[in-house]
């Protein structure tokens, strides 16, 4: 019975795993191969093989063969020296992506968790800020209208807007007081309404609280009638004061 190829070459998943194995096997660069030392390792490695029965099978390192071949027969042409060092390059290139898929796969085999699903270690990602969304025209001049109310907002009142309460002459409670005293004095009492008669609202207020003061004081009395007039004691005591200042004077 004829002996089947076993286009695997043991183990060997197709004429670029071979390659591969080759170049690390005989430590050549991958990066700078030497077309005939592989060629003569690739053809060893395939020569055995006898009483082909599946050519479909074997035709991927057949044909590997005869490309190698060809390049040899290129790069030692000198009308085809550029076409041959094109060819060795795209080869080279081939097998350096063969390499990085191998590790991969191998590194993707030894995270198999099963059911088709992988898992790797923890990646640290860098965040990044910027900020890549685009606004309309309409929504910037929102923003920028809003940004600038509220910086007013935030501004101090204008000086017109004391202008009503600093321009004002302050009345205060003590002249109020005085003033009182001695209108009670050359009248001895006064209505209510008369106290407040063609006063502002500061003199009015000023007024009020003076008449409370010199009530708590005890220097004059408000009657059931609404009218506000001196106590008795400090009359006799202004009358008493003012007849010892006459004395002193004759």
């Amino acid at each position: 019975m004829s002996e089947k190829l076993n286009y695997k070459l043991d183990a060997f998943e197709g004429p670029l795993d071979l390659l591969l194995f080759l170049i690390q096997k005989h430590k050549l660069n991958i990066c700078d191969i030497n077309i005939s030392e592989l060629l003569e390792q690739y053809t060893e490695s395939i020569k055995d093989i006898e009483n082909i029965d599946d050519l479909d099978g074997a035709a991927e390192f057949l044909e590997m063969a005869a490309r190698l071949v060809y390049i040899k027969t290129a790069m030692l042409l000198p009308r085809y020296d550029d076409e041959g060092e094109k060819l060795r390059q795209e080869l080279q290139g081939e097998l350096i992506e063969y390499q990085a898929c191998k590790q991969v796969a191998a590194e993707l085999r030894s995270k198999f968790c099963g059911n088709s699903i992988f898992s790797r270690d923890p990646m640290p990602i860098e965040a990044d800020n910027t900020y890549t969304r685009i606004h309309p025209t309409e929504d910037i001049l929102r923003a920028y209208l809003s940004a600038l109310g509220r910086k007013q907002r935030k501004l101090p009142p204008p000086v017109e807007a004391f202008s009503g309460v600093v321009h004002k002459k302050l009345i205060s409670v003590p002249s109020r007081a005085i003033i009182l005293l001695k209108r009670l004095y050359r009248r001895t009492k006064l209505r209510w309404n008369e106290l407040f008669a063609g006063s502002t609202r500061s003199e009015s207020v000023a007024m009020f609280l003076a008449v409370l003061e010199l009530i708590k004081n005890g220097r004059i009395n408000v009657g059931d009638d609404n009218t506000v007039e001196l106590n008795k004691e400090a009359k006799r005591k202004k009358k008493k004061e003012g007849d010892e200042t006459a004395a002193g004077t004759v």
